[in-house]
């Protein structure tokens, strides 16, 4: 879940897990580890049609759920790391 000072210029002010409510490393904004921003917006077919939701996992959770799939995550190697 990100935490702005100031909604909106959006000044990031903190990340934390919705998960496991850990808050992550930031620096002048910048997120200093690694984690993985979740939206979707629900369609047609679905009991939530009409609903945006949003939430951040810290690596850790990320690599917990995930490892718990009956199909693993696909994986692309990236050429240029930034």
């Amino acid at each position: 879940m990100k935490i702005y000072r100031d909604t909106e210029k959006k000044q990031l002010e903190q990340v934390i897990c919705n998960c496991c409510g850990k808050s992550l490393k930031l620096k002048e904004q910048v997120v200093l580890e690694g984690f993985c921003p979740v939206r979707v917006s629900w369609g047609y077919f679905s009991e939530k049609d009409g609903e945006t939701h949003s939430f951040d996992l810290c690596e850790e959770c990320y690599d917990r759920i995930t490892g718990q799939f009956a199909v693993p995550v696909e994986k692309k190697d990236e050429l240029e790391l930034i």
